[in-house]
């Protein structure tokens, strides 16, 4: 029998077509399956970065089953079966496709988060990462899963139009009952990217909060006071607040003190000798020189500052007692006065007439 024949025998034949291109994908199927183990993987072991080797790794089988129900989906073409059942199955296999296809999505959408995450986590020392890292895991499949339902609930003839937007007042009624939360998830998210404040600042906020701070959390940061006490704020109202960071940028800090002579005093001997009492303290920063300065002639005193930089926050209050009475005990060594307010009252004597 002449080739031809042959294959115009077996395409005239529905089953034989179909077997036959059932087993065509399924051949491509399994060289997909080889080209993912083989040659993509040997070809991801040599980069640097772990991302496209477990991407690989977890595609592998997915991949091939995808071309595998789109092959199936085709075979059952040449078959004719009843519109109801070929309509059926279609459905079922454009379904399957559907979930297998949002599958490699999850894992794509996983792998990403994952190794930002590593990225975000070794920059920061708070547990809340792990917590956005988490939420970032359940949003990034929910949402899948919520998209991927809609392409089904399509397939099957459903229509979606009028169940998004019931879905869609569903959402704004929920994200209206939970703004609160809502707001403080996202503050925690901003302060953690913005690496504003991290745990083991000390840090003030408004007029009246002074603390360490002991752990940043999804919904609320903690701050240790120097009362010994926790205080929890929301993220929410966190992330609105004026911080004065001690830490950042460096943990240098600067101490000014404030300090008053009577008048008559040589102003040059004054800053000289406090620049010499000031000049034996341990802790001073290289870097920057510590200074005295003549402000001001004032009704009673002399008004000078002392600016001294520190190496460490940690002791500025310490260093701050410290060098009050080392200026007042340096004064009073060279008999310098130290005036108070005062006033003075001259009197004419009234003359006789």
């Amino acid at each position: 029998m002449p080739l031809n024949a042959v294959a115009q025998s077996i395409l005239s034949n529905k089953y034989l077509v179909a077997l036959a291109t059932l087993v065509i994908f399924f051949v491509i199927a399994k060289i997909a399956y080889k080209i993912f183990t083989k040659y993509l993987s040997k070809l991801a072991a040599k980069t640097k970065t772990t991302f496209d080797d477990k991407l690989i790794k977890q595609s592998e089988v997915p991949v091939a089953l995808l071309i595998l129900f789109f092959g199936t989906k085709l075979a059952i073409l040449p078959l004719k079966l009843a519109p109801a059942i070929t309509s059926g199955l279609q459905k079922t296999f454009s379904s399957i496709t559907v979930i297998i296809t949002s599958f490699i999505i999850v894992i794509f959408l996983d792998l990403v988060i994952e190794h930002w995450g590593k990225r975000l986590t070794a920059a920061t020392d708070s547990k809340a990462d792990d917590q956005i890292l988490s939420l970032g895991h359940k949003a990034s499949r929910f949402i899948t899963i919520i998209v991927a339902g809609m392409f089904i609930l399509q397939i099957w003839g459903v229509e979606v139009g009028p169940l998004l937007a019931s879905i869609g007042v569903l959402g704004v009624a929920i994200a209206f009952g939970l703004q609160k939360t809502l707001g403080n998830i996202f503050g925690g998210i901003s302060i953690i990217a913005d690496r504003s404040v991290r745990v083991g600042d000390v840090i003030k906020i408004g007029t009246d909060t002074y603390g360490e701070v002991i752990d940043i959390g999804l919904r609320a940061t903690r701050i240790r006071t120097w009362d010994n006490e926790v205080k929890i704020i929301p993220n929410g109202e966190l992330a609105n607040e004026v911080i004065l960071n001690y830490v950042l940028p460096n943990p240098k800090a600067r101490i000014i003190i404030p300090f008053s002579v009577a008048y008559g005093n040589n102003i040059n001997k004054i800053k000289k000798i406090v620049l010499e009492k000031i000049s034996k303290l341990k802790n001073l920063d290289k870097e920057n020189e510590p200074k005295v300065m003549f402000l001001e002639m004032a009704e009673s005193s002399l008004n000078f500052k002392a600016y001294v930089w520190i190496t460490s926050y940690k002791d500025r209050f310490s260093t701050k007692e410290d060098l009050n009475c080392k200026i007042y005990d340096t004064l009073n060594k060279n008999k310098i006065k130290i005036p108070f307010p005062q006033v003075d009252v001259h009197l004419d004597p009234v003359k006789k007439k």
